[in-house]
């Protein structure tokens, strides 16, 4: 029997004292649940997207195409329940209880599902009050930023016959608290929780204190590094190194940071680097009083600084008093190189990238391709040097882009097959997969991303980005709000993927409003300027489209819809058309 292991949202739900009603009345209660599903449950499932993947008598196995809609369908199953069992004696009520989880599944070919992501939803659903709905720390991670909700850390529980413990979420239901906008909603990002912010934190960049900007690279890496290996630990959340790095360089309040931010913690540090031996220093802060609840000075030889990575990343856990797993401490193991050259490489190429210019790209690749000359193996360097072709495709800076986007699959491929572990590697795969059109292998690869690195704002912005060109706006819309609130300082773009997934739905004003932000953020953008320009075409404002149009021209002389037809990589090309409509309506095209 063939199989296919995919990523999935799962929901299993089945009746509180189901045999303790049967044995009572089997036959009002067998009534009563198959009158339930037809008007209630069944209806439910099909207006949110799920699949029932088979029934167990008293209850269900649903596969979802995302964590909200399952998380909206048994919200709404709930609060039905509520309202359906108003003024029935108690002993005769029928409650539902219901465990959501999002993991790995193997779809069989008569599409049944098995393995872990079933697994431990069905375990989420027996540890369920009734009427409740118990959420893993992976699915209660995709929604809480993108719907109103009102929980319970149920803290870390050992779920039966589950090799690790699992956070879990209790979500109250049938008041006020279980708020859930309508589908036509859109959730905006905000800082963290009072809940969360007790386990969150930015890691500013390290001061250079070695007397030369030239070894800038090698404290920012240092920091990088640090952040990679704490956004792994998912009871963490970990700003972004766009957001942190917004404060290199200057003179800040602590406190003041973990209020921009909205973070409880804050680390910095400094990094002296002379000849063959480094000094780095590191504190942790608590930003809400200013206090410092650790602080440690590593004097090492540089042969010996993935030993200190390893040391501060401990450290820091150590102090946040984080329960790790055995599984945890695997993910904050230092690089996969220990080739102090291969490593500096890699240090200074990442940093170029970073830049996203034609030259400093073209830096990067020379610098992470000698990097993996010296080291094979070293799979983050060959995830970078994907990243460095990628960029050469999409924008056009190599002789032959089709060359570039080849390059960077067979580098990502090679990331990937070396380490399996390593976010970045999906993360590259899946861009890939994108622009050469492999619509399911990158969302697959992109979700792989997020769930080794939960705290990925770049893989849930790839991710959205992967959904939006399938066809699947709604749900793109979710991981866009994420990566806000992962980076509150995030990048222009992210503005023009939510407005686009805005304009696929119709949804033109609130596109419109996305787009002039964007514009005054990136005065030279031309996409955000066409995208606005047939948002206006299709609310009627024609005299406001042309004078957008014409922005476009103004900026790009060169700017060609025929262009960007060929190289956005929508799964259905008509959903392009919705563009060239809009300008139709406004008269700037024919």
């Amino acid at each position: 029997m063939s199989e296919n292991r995919k990523l999935a949202a799962i929901l299993v739900a089945d009746v509180v004292g189901y045999s303790r009603l049967a044995g009572a009345d089997e036959d009002r209660t067998l009534a009563r649940l198959r009158a339930l599903r037809s008007d209630l449950i069944d209806p439910t499932i099909a207006v949110h997207h799920g699949r029932v993947v088979k029934r167990t008598g008293d209850g269900a196995l649903v596969e979802f195409r995302s964590v909200v809609d399952a998380v909206r369908c048994a919200i709404e199953v709930q609060n039905g329940m509520v309202e359906r069992n108003d003024g029935v004696p108690q002993d005769r009520r029928i409650d539902f209880r219901i465990g959501i989880h999002l993991g790995d599944v193997v779809e069989e070919s008569d599409g049944d599902l098995m393995g872990d992501g079933v697994n431990i939803a069905s375990r989420l659903e027996g540890v369920a009050a009734a009427g409740a709905i118990c959420l893993s720390e992976d699915a209660y991670r995709q929604v809480k930023a993108r719907l109103d909700l009102s929980v319970s850390d149920l803290g870390t529980t050992q779920l039966k016959n589950i090799t690790e413990p699992i956070r879990v979420y209790s979500l109250q239901v049938g008041s006020a608290g279980s708020k859930v906008p309508a589908a036509s909603e859109t959730a905006t990002s905000q800082p963290a929780t009072e809940a969360s912010q007790m386990l969150s934190i930015a890691v500013l960049p390290f001061a250079n204190m070695s007397g030369d900007t030239e070894q800038d690279y090698f404290a920012d890496g240092i920091s990088e590094d640090i952040i990679t290996a704490l956004s792994k630990l998912s009871q963490l959340f970990v700003i972004a190194r766009n957001s942190s790095f917004t404060f290199k360089g200057k003179n800040v309040d602590v406190q003041e940071v973990g209020r921009k931010l909205g973070v409880r913690h804050v680390l910095e540090g400094s990094v002296r680097k002379s000849g063959n031996k480094v000094r780095i220093t590191a504190q942790l802060i608590d930003a809400s009083t200013g206090g410092h609840l650790w602080a440690e000075r590593f004097d090492r030889d540089l042969t010996d600084i993935f030993a200190v990575q390893d040391d501060v990343t401990q450290q820091i856990v150590g102090a946040l008093a984080v329960n790790l797993t055995d599984g945890d401490r695997k993910k904050l193991a230092p690089g996969q190189t220990r080739h102090p050259e291969a490593y500096d490489c890699f240090l200074r190429g990442r940093e170029l990238w970073h830049r996203l210019t034609k030259q400093t790209n073209s830096d990067a690749r020379d610098l992470l391709q000698h990097a993996v000359e010296l080291d094979p193996n070293f799979a983050s360097a060959h995830a970078f040097l994907a990243l460095t072709h990628g960029l050469d495709y999409l924008n056009q800076w190599s002789a032959s882009p089709q060359r570039s986007i080849e390059q960077a699959e067979d580098a990502a491929t090679l990331a990937v097959a070396l380490d399996d572990s390593d976010p970045v590697a999906h993360w590259a795969l899946s861009l890939v997969n994108l622009y050469s059109r492999q619509h399911d292998g990158a969302i697959s690869e992109a979700e792989r991303a997020i769930v080794l690195n939960p705290n990925f704002a770049e893989g849930q912005v790839s991710l959205g980005e992967a959904l939006l060109y399938s066809g699947r706006s709604e749900e793109a819309l979710a991981y866009f709000d994420r990566a806000r609130v992962l980076n509150p300082y995030f990048p222009d773009v992210v503005l023009h993927f939510q407005a686009w997934a805005l304009f696929q739905l119709g949804k033109y004003e609130e596109a419109v409003e996305l787009l002039l932000q964007r514009v005054s953020r990136n005065p030279v953008t031309d996409v955000s300027r066409a995208l606005l320009a047939a948002c206006y075409g299709h609310l009627g404002h024609f005299e406001e489209a042309r004078a957008r149009w014409q922005e476009v021209l103004r900026v790009n002389p060169g700017y060609s819809l025929e262009y960007r037809r060929k190289v956005l990589p929508f799964k259905n090309p008509a959903d392009f058309e919705l563009v060239t409509e809009g300008l139709r309506k406004a008269g700037v095209i024919q």
